[in-house]
């Protein structure tokens, strides 16, 4: 079976934020997806959805040789194993977990979605994203992690956490 590097997005904004990350990681772990890299923590303001408490986000790069839905299955069975439910679309959360990015790989279902629709337009999945892996390019823009970045339209705060 071949392996893929696939980068997901964490984030949450209920309870001990830096401790469901934690879980999290864990989880996607147990679950077989070898966790080769993960960015620092940063603290993010809400977009859209801006009555909420502030992110704590982060993003983790991965290898598995599972295949883009079984990644999606893995995200959403660990957000429910950490009792995410889904009252309000963009609201606060226990833990979100978006797969990003797998490998070269494009899905534009309904269920699922890879590259991320909107992963270029948020500062809070780019600037970690870019952290640990600039080169990491988007296969439908030609773009890097760095060159969305440095192109993304989000101005919002986005700050690393200090440990």
């Amino acid at each position: 079976m071949a392996t893929r590097r696939v980068f997901i997005g964490l984030g949450s904004n209920i309870g001990d934020r830096r401790a469901h990350l934690e879980r999290a990681r864990k989880g996607l772990g147990e679950a077989g997806l070898r966790i080769v890299e993960q960015s620092a923590l940063y603290l993010s303001e809400p977009i859209e959805v801006i009555d909420q408490e502030e992110f704590i986000n982060q993003v983790v790069g991965c290898e598995t040789g599972l295949d883009p839905e079984a990644i999606l299955g893995v995200c959403l069975a660990v957000e429910q194993s950490m009792g995410r439910v889904r009252t309000r679309d963009k609201g606060p959360r226990v833990i979100d977990l978006d797969l990003l990015l797998a490998g070269d790989d494009i899905r534009s279902g309904e269920s699922l979605q890879v590259p991320h629709p909107r992963m270029h337009l948020r500062r809070f999945v780019l600037v970690p994203l870019a952290e640990i892996s600039p080169g990491a390019r988007h296969p439908i823009l030609n773009l890097t992690a760095a060159d969305m970045l440095s192109r993304c339209p989000d101005r919002s705060r986005v700050e690393r956490v200090l440990l």
